[in-house]
């Protein structure tokens, strides 16, 4: 996160809130200690020089917050994450970027899942609302 000015931090604290992650400065001694043991640990690696670490339970949520903030700000610099005890690398994490988030996941099984139940009751509605139209189509000519 060097190079970027208050304003801009507060800025990626909010976007980071809106995405349900947070992000802390933090010092890399400290980080290490408390990373010794987790099945994240490998991160260490990445823990150097001024150092920001976001964390969220949603992954691609906060990927896709990073990377969008890191492409607008030029000093902010992605080095490395964890998912579980799998370290990624930048590239990595843009992939991940570009993956649908938890929520649009939701929203596309509950269109899958109502689809077919849609198309169902449009099917079965048609008949009648076809012989409406006649109907008003003959009550109008009269």
């Amino acid at each position: 996160y060097r190079g970027l000015n208050v304003a801009q931090m507060t800025e990626l604290r909010n976007q980071m809130r809106k995405v349900g992650a947070s992000i802390r400065v933090a010092k890399n001694r400290l980080a290490r200690i408390a990373l010794e043991g987790k099945p994240c640990a490998g991160i260490g690696e990445f823990l150097n020089g001024p150092t920001a670490i976001a964390y969220s339970d949603e992954p691609v949520g906060v990927s896709k917050a990073l990377c969008e903030f890191a492409n607008a700000n030029e000093p902010l610099v992605l080095v490395g994450a964890a998912m579980g005890e799998q370290i990624l690398d930048p590239d990595r994490i843009e992939a991940l970027s570009k993956l649908p988030s938890l929520n649009e996941l939701r929203g596309m099984i509950i269109g899958v899942v109502t689809a077919p139940a849609a198309k169902i009751a449009r099917t079965v509605a048609e008949p009648g609302a076809g012989i409406a139209r006649v109907l008003a189509a003959r009550g109008s000519e009269s």
